[in-house]
Parts: C-alpha cells; sequence; structure tokens
C-alpha cells in the first residue's frame, strides 16, 4: 500500500500544484476526493498484488506447460485466443468503437442509423482483436524461431506509412488510436508472463532478449488491419 501511494504521489501534487498556484482554486468536494484517493489506493493495491500473486504465475506456468507438452499447434491457438477473447471484450476497444460509429455516421460514411452503427462498430472491434490474435501469434513464432524483433517492427511500420498513404482519411486516425487501447489491464500482464515464460523454458532462448515484445505487435498490428478494414468497406 506504501507503494502504491507513493505511485500515486506525483500526481496528487501536480493537481495540487495546478488547482492552488495556477488555478489559485480550493478543492471541490474534498471528503469525496479525498475518498475517491483512498478508494484508488486501496484498488491499485490489490491489483497489482493480484497481477503478482495470479495473472503472471499463470502465464508462466502455462508457457511452461505448453513448452513440455512440445505442441507447437496447441501453444499457437492459446497465443491466437488469448489476444483475440481479451481484446474483444476491452472496454476502452468497445467505446472507441461506438464513437467511431457515431462520426462515422455524421460524416456520411456510413448510414446514419442504429444497425449500420452496430455493424460498424462491431466490424471494427472483431478487427482488432483479430489483429491482436495474430500478433500474439506472430509474436510467440518469433520466440520460437529465435527471429529479431527490430525487424519485424521495422517492417510493419514501414507497411502502416505506406497504408496511411492509400487508407480513406476517415480511417487513419482511428486505426492509429486502435493500436492503443488493445493493450488492456488483463492482457498485458498475461501476455508478458506467457513471452517470459516461454523463452524461458526453451534452450537458447534469452529471457531478457526473447522474452518481451509481444506487446509491440499488440500495438502495431490492429494499425494495419483497421486501415485496411477502412479500405475494404469503402
Amino acid at each position: 500500500m506504501l507503494d502504491s501511494l507513493r505511485d500515486l504521489l506525483p500526481i496528487l501534487l501536480v493537481i495540487l500544484f495546478f488547482q492552488f498556484v495556477v488555478l489559485q482554486q480550493p478543492l471541490p468536494n474534498v471528503g469525496q476526493l479525498l475518498l475517491g484517493v483512498v478508494f484508488v489506493i486501496f484498488g491499485l493495491t490489490f491489483f497489482i498484488h493480484g497481477l503478482e500473486q495470479g495473472l503472471f504465475l499463470i502465464g508462466e506456468s502455462m508457457a511452461h506447460a505448453f513448452a513440455r507438452k512440445g505442441s507447437a499447434f496447441w501453444l499457437l491457438s492459446f497465443a491466437f485466443s488469448l489476444g483475440f477473447g481479451t481484446t474483444v471484450a476491452e472496454p476502452a476497444l468497445i467505446a472507441v468503437a461506438q464513437e467511431a460509429a457515431e462520426a462515422a455516421a455524421t460524416g456520411h460514411m456510413i448510414e446514419s442509423n442504429p444497425a449500420a452503427k452496430t455493424q460498424y462498430a462491431t466490424g471494427l472491434r472483431f478487427t482488432v482483436a483479430f489483429a491482436v490474435g495474430l500478433a500474439i501469434v506472430l509474436g510467440v513464432l518469433r520466440i520460437l524461431k529465435g527471429w529479431p524483433i527490430q525487424w519485424l517492427i521495422i517492417a510493419g511500420y514501414v507497411l502502416v506509412v505506406i497504408m496511411t498513404f492509400f487508407a480513406p482519411e476517415e480511417i487513419i486516425g482511428i486505426a492509429y488510436d486502435s493500436g492503443g487501447v488493445t493493450t488492456s489491464t488483463i492482457t498485458v500482464p498475461l501476455v508478458t508472463a506467457l513471452g517470459v515464460g516461454l523463452a524461458s523454458s526453451i534452450q537458447g532462448r534469452n529471457p531478457m532478449i526473447d522474452g518481451f515484445g509481444l506487446i509491440a505487435f499488440a500495438s502495431l498490428t490492429p494499425i494495419i488491419f483497421v486501415m485496411a478494414y477502412g479500405m475494404i468497406i469503402t
């Protein structure tokens, strides 16, 4: 709990500085704000403790189990299911997809009716989730094969830059934002633990070099797929 309070302290100091020094106004609803801060501290404490005691251990143990099983098919199937399942239910992605549907209707990209908006938002969500699933598969393959991550990332962003010139202007911003809303609080620890555990289980792999990078793929591939989605539906 002290660690959580220490982590939140810089944010609190920034808020207090701008509230009292720059705006020169008292804090509104001081009691409610203090209660909220207490809830945040407790929530952050339990969340971090849960990650350390549960999700990290689950990810690493499953990685070791798949490595011992020696089945690439089930390992890649799990990687895709993990990326797809956690992303399609991500609240931030749902919110962005709904806002994108509203903006698309306002900009006359789609019809301005609930059915068209729902179809657009659902298609966007499943496109991003599919992209993240493939990203995790690609990251696992990189660990298995020992591919250097820098060349894969460079090639991916070169493709993003090229597609930006051909994608509809209305979809470019949504595509770039989609890369940032796909890494949820559940996906990140599980995927990271999966990568580190898998790299630790394979002979000749260094967990520090090969175990990380899955989240980078999960942020990159949705940009490509959403721009492709925009090209197809327009």
